[in-house]
């Protein structure tokens, strides 16, 4: 069973005990919860979580991943499925699923086990093919170390390509200038 709403919304206010001045920017987050549908939802609109994993290797140099719907390197990461235990098992299944990375290769920086080193909310275009409208994901961003050499494998329905980038050329600025105060 995917994350309740509670369960949501105490790990956010987890993540702003330690970023208050990011309050104002996760007010789609806690309108969604606010609301009707499951926010954990992909058909939840017009804002639904998602879930990425910050991977670190040996060199604190971070995984990114180029994502054909958006043609971007990104982290790994993705939406919710019935499945998903909770945020943190989201994360680490898509980490899996687009880059073969299993859980056990990985470990949460410390002091991030349960909360998120970031979240982003971002606006996703319209997709008609998926009668979908544009809308907003509000990702949690969860970060590990990778514990062991990995070879990256990917899925490569949804995803083309990858990159190993150093710290100072990680694709979110958020997530930057959070990894560079670590």
């Amino acid at each position: 069973m995917p994350p309740s709403p509670d369960r949501i919304r105490a790990t956010a206010e987890a993540y702003l005990v330690r970023t208050p001045g990011e309050q104002h920017l996760l007010a789609p987050l806690f309108t969604a919860l606010a609301g009707p549908q499951d926010p954990s939802h992909r058909k939840t609109f017009p804002a639904h979580v998602t879930c990425s994993a910050i991977v670190l290797d040996a060199a604190d140099r971070v995984l990114h991943i180029h994502h054909n719907a958006t043609g971007k390197y990104l982290a790994p990461g993705g939406h919710i499925e019935p499945g998903d235990q909770d945020l943190v098992r989201a994360a680490l299944r898509e980490l899996f699923e687009e880059a073969g990375i299993p859980d056990h290769a990985v470990a949460p920086l410390a002091g991030f086990e349960t909360v998120p080193l970031d979240i982003d909310v971002h606006d996703i275009d319209a997709n008609s093919a998926k009668e979908e409208p544009a809308h907003q994901h509000v990702d949690f961003r969860f970060a590990f170390r990778l514990t062991a050499q990995r070879t990256v494998t990917l899925q490569t329905e949804e995803v083309s390509g990858y990159d190993w980038r150093p710290l100072k050329e990680t694709a979110s600025p958020t997530v930057r200038a959070k990894l560079a105060l670590l």
